[in-house]
């Protein structure tokens, strides 16, 4: 039992007995626990090669597994995604205190059937699986666990995508933060705007390593998601109670979106029509003009995006935009003056308040990166803490909706440990143990302030991940002590039982090897795995707690 991840609320042994998974053993659900049921025989049936029929068509007396939906388990465990999970000899009872709480358990029983469970087919056709007796209550900590994943920068193709669905559900998270856009490319189809793809989803050529790196992939990089995969990626996400979170970056980020329609950039200042999709990274100088063009084409853009995802919180990025452009813009100068503001800073935050109104007028919450706070946000508005801890705490002392993703403790491409060997070397070294005692919730916030955290977040940056390997290289097995973070009660950070969640992880990397995940061992990269004489960004030192 002690290796089930995230660790659960409670676990008791029921005895030294065990449940046996066999050829007969059926599948009883209640009301609403159908699509559990489809999903154990679709996963845990494929891996097993058992059937796991309905119970109405094994024989009398046969092993059962009951899957029932139970509301006050919320009250009695605190979290709507509450679940308990008791296996008896003769019968597992499932029970959720929502539909989300019982695929919660039905996680946790895959894991108990051992690591081939995790397989997609069986690797022995062995007739019996056994599971420990045991009775399971578990709840999450917070509402929002998290992973942002960057298909701007290097593309994944959708099948990458559902598979990291596929992986976050295995952890227990439950927002996917889908970032869309950004100056190396567009990646979302938009009907109204055919030339965000055709010109804006690919570029000519990508630099390789850090930008510093003299070495580039001279090849065309690109590709995007028609409104169809879209729709196929919320819907898996659904089926696996992941909420998809679509960030659509204004007015930084942007330069693929001018390449694609010229009239979007400072036209007064520069030849937006000699721009072509940025192949290099940092943080580009062309962003968005402040024009009421602008402001409309992104409402047309806004308004496909929304009837494509039906998430509660949409994000509008709002970092990193650079003013010189503005500065000299006599158009920009002009809306600044119009408007009364005191300069390019509070221009910023004029166009995000804009479209924080149009979304809420919607029904629809604006969240963004940290930066947005400069000017003030709408009451409904949430902030996404990137540059360290005190934007979160600012928000929260605001009474603003927060997401922690500090940038110093949980951007996954930050690499992993000092060695010469860690490819592309970027950041500050995050160890698994580091990212196992990161603490969403800051000391600062008092009780009423900290219910405003909604969560956490990882975030996955992907400027020198070229491929689903290198993801999941910097994803993982940090990814696995993230969710732990993010899902279970810990103690404070000094207390934490590191050894524990290192034993724990033992089975753990079995799991991810029958998932196939290209992970970092504990003794360091794989020959394949590395990237020697490609140039990095290393920063040297304990990141700042800020």
């Amino acid at each position: 039992m002690t290796d089930v991840i995230p660790v659960p609320l409670s676990a008791e042994a029921r005895g030294e007995e065990v449940f046996v998974l066999d050829w007969d053993t059926g599948i009883e659900e209640g009301r609403g626990a159908e699509p559990v049921a489809q999903w154990l025989r679709a996963t845990v049936g494929a891996a097993t090669g058992l059937p796991l029929r309905q119970a109405a068509e094994v024989p009398d007396g046969a092993n059962r597994i009951l899957l029932r939906i139970q509301p006050p388990l919320a009250d009695e465990l605190g979290s709507p995604e509450a679940y308990r999970l008791t296996v008896d000899g003769d019968r597992v009872v499932i029970a959720g205190a929502s539909a989300a709480g019982l695929f919660w358990g039905a996680q946790t029983f895959r894991q108990l059937l051992g690591p081939d469970a995790f397989r997609r087919a069986p690797v022995t056709r062995k007739p019996e699986w056994e599971v420990p007796l045991v009775t399971i209550r578990d709840a999450p900590r917070f509402p929002w666990r998290g992973l942002m994943l960057d298909v701007s920068r290097h593309f994944m193709p959708k099948d990458g995508v559902l598979r990291y669905l596929d992986l976050m559900a295995a952890h227990k998270l439950n927002v996917f933060h889908f970032h869309l856009t950004d100056d190396q490319g567009w990646r979302i189809e938009i009907k109204r705007y055919p030339k965000l793809t055709e010109i804006g989803s690919w570029r000519e050529r990508t630099k390789f390593g850090h930008r510093a790196s003299p070495l580039w992939e001279e090849k065309p990089h690109g590709g995007y998601y028609t409104q169809d995969d879209i729709r196929e990626i919320v819907a898996y996400a659904a089926e696996r109670h992941i909420a998809v979170v679509p960030e659509i970056d204004i007015p930084g980020h942007s330069q693929a979106a001018i390449a694609a329609y010229p009239e979007l950039g400072n036209t007064d200042v520069i030849d937006t029509t000699s721009l072509s999709v940025w192949d290099n990274w940092g943080v580009s100088h062309n962003v968005l003009a402040p024009t009421d063009n602008t402001l409309r084409f992104y409402e047309g853009v806004f308004e496909e995006v929304l009837e494509l995802f039906p998430s509660e919180f949409i994000h509008v990025g709002g970092d990193e935009c650079a003013k010189e452009q503005w500065r000299q813009s006599p158009t920009a100068q002009a809306r600044i003056r119009d408007l009364g503001l005191a300069d390019e800073d509070e221009l910023q935050s004029w166009f995000i308040r804009h479209f924080d109104n149009w979304l809420t007028a919607r029904g629809r919450r604006l969240i963004g990166w940290d930066e947005i706070l400069e000017g003030g946000l709408a009451p409904g508005a949430a902030v996404s803490s990137w540059r360290g801890y005190q934007g979160g705490i600012t928000a929260a002392q605001a009474g603003h909706d927060v997401v922690m993703c500090p940038e110093q403790q949980v951007y996954l491409d930050h690499r992993q440990d000092g060695g010469a060997d860690e490819p592309v070397p970027i950041g500050y070294v995050r160890t698994l143990q580091d990212v196992y005692r990161f603490e969403p919730v800051p000391p600062q916030l008092t009780p009423g302030q900290a219910r405003h955290v909604l969560g956490t977040q990882a975030n996955l940056w992907t400027e020198v991940m070229e491929d689903h390997a290198r993801v999941d290289y910097q994803a993982f097995p940090r990814l696995a002590a993230f969710a732990e973070v993010g899902w279970s009660v810990l103690p404070a950070p000094a207390e934490r039982d590191f050894e524990g969640f290192e034993q724990r992880m033992t089975t753990h990397y079995r799991r991810l090897d029958a998932l196939g995940v290209a992970y970092r061992p504990p003794t360091g990269p794989l020959p394949w795995q590395r990237r020697p004489g490609v140039l990095g960004r290393p920063i040297e030192g304990a990141p700042p707690n800020v």
